[in-house]
């Protein structure tokens, strides 16, 4: 669904619509600028010219004009400027200088007469509207004429005052004058001319202009014949070669052209043709050139409108853009004149939407010329807004549809509550923020254009109501699509049936809004199964069709939907007609489509409906392969948004699960691309956790695809499935803290180039965080866009240099495989297909290990922990916890045993040797390294459990264990802080009184050696907390720990004044860092919707730069940690080699203390804390 925009407004508000047609008639009659300065005498109207003498004895009145109002001319046609005659007789006439007419119909003279008051007792004035600014052929069009005695004029003393002429279109022209009666003949600025003489090609254009005058206001077809005769006797007469044949040529065809404009006429091309042969008679170098020039692209323009010529609106913008060039003569000549260039602006805001590249120049240069404060600002923004977005629609370049947006704000901020034009901005703005979530599915956008569209809802009979009720009818269904309510698509149907009403067989719109309905019915059927909607639906998208020319640059979009319709219908009823002319149907509409225009995704996607339809009822292979290649084309086509193309992506994972296609790894590969280029287009990590959510069901996808590769016996491909679909928010933003000291010593100017154009992206993210208006929100988008895509360029450099070659890419099985330099790495899969464990071993190949349990075993095994954990909270130290027993005791046999048994008897691991678990999915929620027998064997010996045989710590991803290791290399004195916070202040949580005793113990057990300090109490601020963690490279952190489970970069520790949030860590970069305690709650446990990603705070210090990290996945009571704090730091530093602490100790040293409290603290107390990292 596309929502429509409003029509234009007329362009001639104040004419009265032809009853026979939808348009005006025309512009106001502006007139081109002619720059003369004195009274025009046209040697073509007068034999000779004779001034009057002068006589000394005789009394004179000297006339002055001062200006016209009102000055409409009759037939509508465009003026080259406006003059007054005085007719004195048949032999003496003067003719004012012809001026140039304002948008506001208003024309300035200052000109003045001297006439002789015993010259006769009346004279006749005239206000004629000239066609010519060069060599001209007849009088004019007259546009008011006056019988007026001298009298009459004398009453006014020497006071201005005004005559009114009678009624043009209900409006009567005015002239302004001043009369001074004076005793000497001054003739300042002209007198009466001699007798003249009219030749016939004169009188008879006159004659044409009288008709179609007549013709224009009384609606007589007759009065346009008589007009047409005469003013094809002229041309007759004016063969080639005659002075006036332009003129005669322009005449006609103008005639020609408002009767075509008012349906009398049909045929256009003639009229063309005729305006073409006058412009080529005049060239650059003719005083009317630029006049024949806008006569020909109004009448090309009309041509556009009825029949919609694509070459037409091309050829538009390229005679406008003569008519602005500023090196030409008009704009020089047109700036002479009061208002001028404000008439030719006008102009091109009234002309068709051109999404050409010349185009949307043309935009521009309009632009450009109504600076800040310039009354015409506002429709100039708006319609290069509406030309951005038209080339969005075939192009898809969200560059286009994000400048859109911008110049629409503040086309809408330059118009206040009830200015004219307000409400066509508003909704033009919604338009374009309903294209950029279609393309790019930002929900701010979705709720943005609704509001706006709610804004500027019509009243029952308004005029455009319609247009607001086909736009909400739209966009109600697009949140549907997003959100699912039932309740938007039956208000859809309800408002698009109204809309309907308004749009009776004859609208030019009716088409889109049968389209829209249709679909609204279509997806109603879909969710309700009534068989009078889809058959409605489908009558209504077969009218649609109907009313669409074939040359309708829409009409692919109603044969796809059609084709959907018809699908659906298929489904339940199985007649084999409905899904063959669907298939008929995408075909012919993709036929009509460029290679890359955005909607050939929908025809691939309806086509692959269609095919898989098909298959499912007849089971024909070829159908299925039929329905893959469009799966594969649709998500594939770049020019439509990475949203739409990522849930077909999805869908073709699903079929091919489902049905068993070979091209399953294809299509999981390239959901994950998609994803991942779709997050990297969000400048914040919260940004694109929000994209990432947006769309449903995709958390199971790593798993699902690794499971995918097990059962094809490709188990690297299954790592690198994991690793790609996994953790993607710590990989996009650890992109631009990637080490580069191997490209340094390669090619330092691109190594510098690649960590400045970092910097740059990296700090355009953390401002653009804190944005909360939407106009500076989308600046700073494109801004972003800007430096990533510099970025992007140099990456793509780095890529060329063969050692580069995978530079920032997925990283391949071999590059992950050193994660497991110092032991193996365990990846336990829990995917809806099979739950299995891949260990990745010091080298070699990876080892498979199925398992029994199950993805449901595993939900309702955490269930039951989160239950076991929380009773235990409520026990007494000394009391059993049997229910953690028998949970501890599941996952080592239905988990970890099946594991230890590869890890002993085939990779031959020797007990107490270092390894790395790897959860995923539902995995992430269950204490793995707690995994225990609880058993006794037959000789009293204690079967040992996981802890026991092996060292355990977790890794987020391989690559974030890869990447710590990388940054070992850097090793400086380390300086050891300890940070408490027992008094958080009100409302932040019950005070922590063993945290200043735990500090004190943290500081005597560290070395002396050490350089170290602590931070409590008032100095344990945010601010002081972040500064520590930058000036140190071990950190102690005891204090509250707050996870956000809804929003998890929210997350944080609990200091005095604010918080330390999980984002504040992120924005720190400290490469030196080494390690860091988290005796914190919650500080190691994940959100539960995007559990895969493993958001948390350890994770957060992990990814800032420290590299082992000890935390927790719950609740820890104070007064107990303090037991494990003491035992860790005991074993961390004995023994210390060189006296060098060394943080790769860290997981050994939590192994020994969680043995050695076993009677100081209860079992979830010791189960509680986990170690991240080397």
């Amino acid at each position: 669904m596309r929502a429509a925009r409003r029509p234009e407004p007329s362009t001639f508000p104040s004419a009265e619509l032809h009853p026979q047609s939808q348009y005006p008639l025309e512009y106001p009659s502006y007139s081109f600028h002619l720059p003369l300065s004195r009274p025009v005498f046209d040697p073509h109207h007068f034999t000779h010219s004779s001034i009057m003498p002068c006589h000394s004895r005789r009394r004179y009145i000297r006339l002055e004009f001062i200006s016209g109002q009102n000055l409409k001319v009759p037939s509508g046609r465009i003026s080259a400027g406006i003059c007054v005659s005085i007719n004195v007789d048949s032999w003496r006439r003067w003719k004012s200088s012809v001026k140039v007419l304002s948008f506001e119909e208003s024309a300035v003279w200052g000109d003045t007469v001297t006439l002789s008051l015993h010259a006769s007792s009346a004279f006749s004035l005239e206000i004629r509207a000239s066609y010519e600014l060069g060599r001209r052929l007849g009088s004019g069009e007259i546009i008011g004429k006056l019988q007026i005695s001298w009298d009459n004029l004398l009453n006014h003393g020497d006071e201005p005052f005004t005559l009114y002429f009678p009624p043009v279109r209900g409006i009567h022209p005015s002239l302004t004058l001043k009369t001074t009666v004076v005793n000497a003949c001054d003739n300042q600025n002209g007198a009466l001319s001699g007798s003249l003489v009219e030749c016939k090609i004169a009188r008879d254009t006159d004659a044409g202009h009288a008709h179609l005058a007549k013709y224009v206001t009384s609606n007589t077809v007759s009065q346009l014949k008589h007009a047409m005769q005469r003013l094809q006797l002229v041309l007759d007469q004016c063969r080639v070669g005659h002075l006036d044949r332009a003129t005669a040529l322009t005449n006609l065809a103008w005639a020609r052209l408002i009767g075509y404009i008012s349906n009398h006429v049909q045929d256009i091309d003639t009229t063309i043709s005729l305006f073409r042969d006058a412009f080529a008679l005049r060239p650059q170098c003719h005083p009317d050139h630029a006049l024949s020039l806008h006569n020909l692209t109004k009448a090309l323009t009309w041509r556009h409108r009825r029949k919609g010529t694509a070459s037409d609106i091309r050829e538009i913008t390229q005679l406008y853009h003569e008519l602005l060039r500023p090196e030409g003569t008009y704009r020089h000549s047109i700036a002479a004149g009061e208002n001028g260039v404000d008439c030719v602006i006008r102009r091109c805001n009234y002309l068709p939407i051109d999404a050409s590249d010349e185009g949307i120049h043309l935009r521009r240069v309009v632009l450009e010329l109504c600076p800040l404060g310039h009354q015409l600002r506002p429709r100039a923004l708006d319609k290069l807004s509406w030309a951005l977005s038209s080339r969005f629609e075939q192009h898809g370049n969200i560059d286009d549809i994000d400048m859109s947006i911008q110049l629409g704000r503040e086309a809408v901020s330059l118009c206040p509550e009830g200015h004219d034009g307000r409400d066509d901005y508003l909704n033009n703005l919604a338009t374009s923020l309903v294209f950029r979530f279609d393309h790019h599915g930002k929900a701010d956008d979705l709720d943005e254009a609704i509001s706006l569209y709610e804004e500027v809802l019509c009243p029952v009979g308004h005029e455009y109501r319609d247009i607001s009720l086909h736009n909400l009818g739209g966009i109600l269904i697009a949140r549907f699509e997003k959100h699912g309510d039932i309740d938007d698509i039956t208000q859809a149907v309800s408002i698009l049936r109204e809309a309907l009403t308004l749009r009776p067989p004859e609208h030019p719109y009716r088409d889109k809004t049968l389209n829209s309905l249709a679909h609204a019915l279509n997806i109603r059927y879909d969710q309700s199964d009534v068989s009078g909607d889809i058959n409605e639906a489908i009558d209504c998208h077969r009218e649609s069709l109907r009313l669409k020319r074939l040359d309708d640059p829409e009409r692919h979009k109603t044969l796809h939907n059609l084709s959907s319709a018809l699908c659906s219908r298929f489904t339940h009823t199985q007649e084999n007609e409905d899904v063959e002319e669907a298939i008929t149907l995408c075909q012919e509409s993709l036929a009509g489509l460029s290679l890359l225009h955005p909607s050939r995704y929908f025809s691939y996607i309806r086509l692959q409906e269609a095919y898989l339809s098909r298959y499912r009822i007849l089971h024909e292979p070829a159908d299925l392969s039929f329905a893959i290649e469009n799966f594969r084309l649709a998500s594939r086509h770049r020019t439509k948004g990475y949203p739409e193309r990522i849930m077909e992506a999805h869908d073709w994972t699903v079929v091919t699960e489902q049905y068993g296609h070979e091209s399953a790894p294809e299509a999981y590969t390239t959901f994950f691309e998609l994803l991942d280029a779709h997050l990297a287009t969000r400048s914040s990590p919260i940004s694109r956790r929000e994209a990432a959510a947006a769309f449903r069901d995709i958390s199971r996808l790593p798993v699902d695809a690794a499971s995918c590769a097990i059962r094809s016996d490709n188990l690297s491909q299954a790592v690198e499935f994991v690793e790609q679909g996994r953790g993607q928010q710590w990989s996009l933003a650890s992109r631009l803290k990637t080490p580069v000291e191997d490209l340094e010593s390669v090619n330092p100017t691109l190594a510098h180039d690649y960590l400045e154009l970092s910097k740059l992206v990296s700090n355009a993210a953390q401002s653009s965080a804190t944005i909360t208006d939407r106009a500076a929100a989308d600046l700073a988008a494109l801004e972003y866009r800007r430096l990533t895509r510099q970025w992007e360029a140099v990456v793509t450099q780095i890529r060329d240099i063969r050692a580069f070659s995978r530079f920032l890419l997925p990283p391949l099985y071999e590059d992950l495989q050193a994660a497991a330099r110092h032991g193996p790495v365990i990846i336990l899969i829990a995917s809806q297909y099979s739950c299995s464990a891949i260990i990745v071993p010091i080298s070699g190949d990876p080892h498979h290990v199925p398992l029994s349990i199950t993805l449901a075993d595993l939900k309702a095994l955490k269930d039951r922990f989160t239950r076991a954990i929380r009773e235990a909270s409520r026990m007494n130290p000394a009391e059993s916890r049997t229910d953690l027993i028998v949970l501890s005791r599941i996952i080592w046999d239905q988990i970890m045993s099946p594991i230890v048994d590869e890890l002993k008897h085939v990779l031959k691991l020797k007990r107490y040797s270092r390894i790395w678990l790897c959860p995923t999915a539902a995995f992430t929620s269950i204490p793995l390294h707690a995994a225990h027998p609880f058993k006794t064997n037959p000789d009293r010996s204690k079967e040992p459990c996981l802890e026991d045989l092996y060292v355990c710590s977790y890794t987020p991803t391989l690559s974030a264990l890869v990447r710590s290791r990388q940054l070992m290399k850097k090793r400086v004195t380390p300086s050891f802080v300890a940070i408490g916070q027992g008094q958080p202040g009100k409302g932040k949580g019950k005070a922590l009184l063993a945290v200043d005793s735990e500090l004190e113990l943290v500081y005597k057990l560290v070395p002396a050696t050490a350089n170290r300090s602590t931070i409590s109490g008032d100095a344990a601020t945010r601010a002081g907390a972040l500064n520590a963690l930058e000036q140190n490279t071990w950190v102690h952190l005891a204090c509250h720990g707050k996870q956000d489970r809804t929003q998890p970069y929210n997350s944080h520790f609990v200091m005095r004044d604010e918080h330390l949030t999980l984002l504040d860590i992120m924005e720190r970069d400290n490469p030196h860092a080494e390690f860091a305690f988290l005796s914190a709650c919650h500080t190691a446990v994940g959100d539960e919707t995007t559990p895969d990603e493993v958001i948390h705070l350890a994770a957060g210090l992990q990814f800032s730069g420290f590299k082992s990290v000890i935390g927790t996945l719950w609740e820890v009571d104070d007064s107990v940690a303090k037991h494990v704090v003491k035992a860790f730091y005991e074993n961390m530093f004995k023994d210390l080699k060189d006296g060098m602490m060394d943080c790769t100790k860290a997981a050994w040293a939590l192994n020994r203390a969680t043995h050695a409290v076993k009677k100081e603290v209860p079992l979830e107390q010791r189960m509680v804390f986990v170690h991240i990292g080397v």
